[in-house]
Parts: C-alpha cells; sequence; structure tokens
C-alpha cells in the first residue's frame, strides 16, 4: 500500500521539521519527505495530518514481555527481594503465557507510539516448551518488527547465584539453544522484521565461561549481545566480592564491550566507567521508569551521550514497569535527567531522538530505521496534538514529551497501518485482555 501523509508537523529527528509538511510511502519505505503539500501519488491513501506531530516509531531497546502476565506483584520491594519473589512465579511460564504475555506487551507498545521492540527472555522452565518462538509468533500477530534476544541463566542458588536451581539451564544446553535460535530466526537482510542477539542474564545469574562463550559464539555468527549491567548497588556489591572489581570491568574482561554489545540499565557507572563505555561505542538501554519503580537509580544519560556511547530506551518487563508505554520513558528520561542534572541535562528533542535514532543505533539499525529520511523504512507514528490537552502547546514536540499521552492516530510498520484511532487493528485488544489475566491466576496458582 502506497501512502500519503499530509499537513502534519513532521519531525525527522536529523535536525530538520517540517510543519505542515508531508512524508510518501511506496513498498514500505519513505520516498519523500518535505514542506507543503505531496506531489500526487495515483492510488495511494492519502492521510490528513493537520493538527497531528508526526515521528518516526520509537525503537523499545529492553523488555521482558512474559513478565505481562505477572505485573502488580512485590511492587514495593528492591530488585533482589522482587527477583526472589517473582522466580516461583516465572518458573510456571509456558508457551501459551509466553504468547499471551508477549502479545498483550507488545500491543501496548504499539498503542504507544512503538515499532521495533526487543525482547530478553532468560527464563526457560524445562518443561516450557517453545518459549522463544511463541513470543516470535506474537511480534508477528501484532505486526512489529522484533529484535528477541535468547536469554538464559546458569548461575543458580547452590552456586552462589539468585536465581532458584530449578529455574537455570547448563551451560552446553544454552550455548545449543542458541545456535538453534540463531539458525531458524535470525534474519540478517535489508528490511529485516526479525533479527536474534544473545542475552545471558547478569553478573549475579550467570558465570564468566557462559558469558564469554556466548560472545564467542554470537560474534561467529555475526549477531549482537545484550546483558543488564549496573543495575544496582547491590549488584556492584556482588561483583566486588566475588569478582574483586566492578561489573564493567568484569564483563570487560570477558569480552563484553564494543559497539555489537549493549546493556540494559547501566546505572551505578563511576567516570572511568562511562569513559569506556563510550570509548568503545558500546550502547545503553536506559530504562528510567523501571529504575524509579524499583528504586534503582538515575542513570548518567547525559554523560554517556557526551562520553560517545550509543543510547536509547526501555521499557524494561511489565512486572517493574507496569505501564509498558515506550511513550512515557521518553517522558521520564528528560524529567529524571534534569532532576540530577538541572533543566538544560536533556532537551524534548534529545528525548525523543533517544526513543527513535538512538535506539536504532544501539541495535545496528540506524540506517534503516529511528528517523524520517528517503529510503528509510516506513516505521511512522501520527500524534494528534490539537485536543484540549495539547492544542495551545507552543511546540509540537514538547506537547508530545511533556504533556499528557496524546492519542496516536496512526501507527505505520513497513508502511503497513498496525493502530489507527488509538486502536491496534491486528489481535483484538478486549480478548487479550481477558486471556492476560486468566494466564495470571493460573501463574499464582502455579505458584502456591
Amino acid at each position: 500500500m502506497s501512502t500519503v501523509i499530509e499537513g502534519a508537523h513532521v519531525v525527522t529527528v536529523t535536525g530538520e521539521e517540517f510543519p505542515g509538511g508531508h512524508v510518501v510511502v511506496e513498498d514500505g519505505r519513505i520516498t519523500a519527505v518535505g514542506a507543503g503539500p505531496a506531489p500526487h501519488l495515483e492510488g495511494a491513501r492519502v492521510v490528513d495530518g493537520r493538527g497531528c506531530l508526526l515521528t518516526p516509531g520509537f525503537v523499545n531497546t529492553h523488555n521482558h514481555l512474559y513478565q505481562w502476565v505477572t505485573r502488580g506483584l512485590a511492587v514495593d520491594a528492591t530488585l533482589f527481594q522482587w527477583l526472589t519473589t517473582l522466580y516461583p512465579v516465572w518458573a510456571g511460564i509456558d508457551e501459551h503465557a509466553v504468547h499471551v504475555g508477549a502479545s498483550g506487551a507488545l500491543a501496548q507498545l504499539a498503542r504507544t507510539g512503538c515499532t521495533t521492540s526487543t525482547d530478553h527472555h532468560y527464563v526457560f522452565p524445562a518443561d516450557g516448551g517453545d518459549l522463544l518462538g511463541a513470543e516470535i509468533r506474537a511480534a508477528q500477530d501484532v505486526g512489529l518488527r522484533f529484535h528477541p534476544t535468547r536469554g538464559s541463566m546458569d548461575l543458580g542458588q547452590r552456586d552462589g547465584g539468585l536465581p532458584p536451581d530449578h529455574v537455570v539451564e547448563d551451560r552446553d544446553t544454552i550455548l545449543a539453544a542458541s545456535q538453534d535460535a540463531i539458525d531458524r530466526w535470525h534474519d540478517p537482510s535489508p528490511g529485516s522484521m526479525l533479527q536474534i542477539a544473545l542475552a545471558p542474564c547478569s553478573p549475579f545469574s550467570v558465570t564468566g565461561e557462559l558469558m564469554r562463550e556466548s560472545a564467542e559464539l554470537a560474534r561467529r555468527a555475526g549477531v549482537r549481545l545484550h546483558t543488564h549491567l549496573a543495575e544496582t548497588l547491590d549488584e556492584e556489591e556482588f561483583c566486588r566480592e566475588r569478582f574483586g572489581c566492578s561489573p564493567l570491568e568484569y564483563v570487560e574482561g570477558l569480552g563484553w564491550t564494543g559497539p555489537d554489545v549493549w546493556f540494559a540499565h547501566a546505572i551505578h557507572l563511576d567516570d572511568a566507567a562511562v569513559k569506556k563505555i563510550g570509548d568503545t561505542a558500546t550502547g545503553v538501554a536506559h530504562c528510567p521508569s523501571s529504575n524509579a519503580r524499583l528504586g534503582a537509580g538515575i542513570a548518567r544519560i547525559r554523560d554517556l551521550r557526551d562520553a560517545g556511547a550509543r543510547v536509547g530506551l526501555g521499557v524494561d518487563g511489565a512486572a517493574s514497569n507496569e505501564a509498558g508505554s515506550l511513550l512515557e520513558e521518553v517522558r521520564h528520561a528528560v524529567l529524571f535527567a534534569r532532576a540530577v542534572g538541572g533543566p538544560q541535562a536533556l532537551t524534548v528533542r534529545d528525548a525523543l531522538e533517544l526513543g527513535t535514532l538512538g535506539g536504532a543505533a544501539v541495535l545496528g539499525r540506524e540506517d534503516e530505521i529511528g528517523s524520517i529520511e528517503p529510503g528509510k523504512l516506513a516505521d511512522l507514528a501520527l500524534w494528534r496534538i490539537d485536543g484540549l490537552a495539547h492544542a495551545d502547546v507552543a511546540d509540537p514536540v514538547a506537547a508530545l514529551v511533556l504533556g499528557a499521552p496524546p492519542p496516536l492516530e496512526l501507527l505505520l510498520v513497513n508502511g503497513r497501518p498496525v493502530v489507527e484511532r488509538d486502536r491496534v487493528l491486528t489481535v483484538d485488544e478486549d480478548a487479550l485482555a481477558r486471556e492476560a489475566a486468566a494466564v495470571h491466576r493460573t501463574l499464582l496458582q502455579k505458584a502456591g
């Protein structure tokens, strides 16, 4: 389908903005962007964008989709307390639970402007079935571009790790499953809708041997690497006691820095760590809402950007961010940065870039998505800002970033409509809500 959007305030995220501008989409790609009316395109759908702001679709760089069906638990706990409470519940997940949870989380991401999402799935009960396949089907159903990671845990409580022994796997099983995930699903071709990365969970749930061997496997296969790092002071203390160094020093020694690596959170970093991440062009998934919900702290995003790090946004798992809204992360990125660094720490356009082109760079897709330019994939979000909540906000980008969440008039992924007038077109939201509630009850019953 060809689509022409006219009359919107177009924010390209590359520095150009076109009030009353146009964008033309043909065969899933952007073919024209500019001021004023669009050139005529025979047979195209014409969308009236007057009163709207057009942005690139958001890119979500960190999530745990299955957690959608375990929300609202341990709401006043620290990270380690929260994990200890949730691990027995997550031990009961299966293909159905993961498909429902991922479908719900991805639908909510779509409703909040997200066109590309990662996922970090690291809980694989022995009798759970094909869990990675279940969430991939969910992404295909919803219609989002998807970068799932094959996560893993092999350091259980008996060996000094945090997770219960019954939710960890042995290293050979993990490495075989990681290779299989790459072989089955990874699509490196231009315009890809599905790319795989490898993601051992964290220093307190994974052995150094698995971290090193996963990095070697990923680099042989040409896929990216992802893990949690420096999220809490508890993790800092764990690494100092167990390894005699900081979390970043530990993983760097295992081959875990570079442009093919991105860390979730990266909160507790000293100046040397910030410089190292920047010098190595390592990526960071900033998750401000989850970090605040768990009381983990505020990442040094301004410093990381200035150091040369690639920084994007993530909603994190819905069990530590019940909203699951990427637009909310854009807003919180600005507010939290300014709360600790003053009003110039992050501009509203910086935050929009974090949620779009910044996230694309973290995933190595900045040449294809993340900005509105001819030749790029048509992943676009059209926001209505002419209602009571936004009509008199002088700056349309500030209306989106600092104002109340506006209605999403249209979301295109590869030029195909996924959301129209605040409603997901590809799945039945009401049925999903009922299924998610039923799965939630079942998991709690299993956990006893």
